[in-house]
C-alpha cells in the first residue's frame, strides 16, 4: 500500500497540486475537524466509488490511518491503483502541521 506523510500532503495542498482528498471518518468526526476532503464514511466506500477519482492521485485519510488503510484495501480490490494512505491521519496532521486543529 502506498503511503504519504502529512508533510507531503501539506506540500501538495500548498502547491495546488491536482489530487483528491477522501476522508473516510464518520460525519460527526468530519464536523469536528477536517482538511476539506470529500467525506465518504468507510461503511459506504464501496457503494460510493463513483465519487472517487480514477484519473489523478487520491489521498485517503481517517483519524489515525487504520480505517483509511481498510478503505484502500477494499478499493484496490475493485481495481483502484491511484490511492495513497495518509500516515497517522488527522491526528498526525494536528500534531505536526496544525496544533490548533481539534482532535479527539
Amino acid at each position: 500500500m502506498k503511503e504519504i506523510s502529512v508533510q507531503d500532503l501539506k506540500q501538495k495542498l500548498d502547491s495546488g497540486e491536482d489530487f483528491q482528498l477522501v476522508d473516510v471518518r464518520e460525519d460527526f468526526e468530519y464536523e469536528m475537524s477536517n482538511l476539506g476532503g470529500t467525506l465518504i464514511p468507510l461503511g459506504g466506500i464501496l457503494i460510493e466509488t463513483e465519487k472517487i477519482a480514477t484519473d489523478k492521485p487520491v489521498v485517503v485519510m481517517c483519524r489515525s490511518g487504520k480505517r483509511s488503510a481498510v478503505a484502500i484495501m477494499q478499493l484496490e480490490s475493485q481495481g483502484f491503483v491511484n490511492l495513497y494512505n495518509l500516515q497517522g491521519g488527522i491526528t498526525a496532521w494536528a500534531q505536526e502541521i496544525d496544533p490548533s486543529l481539534q482532535v479527539y
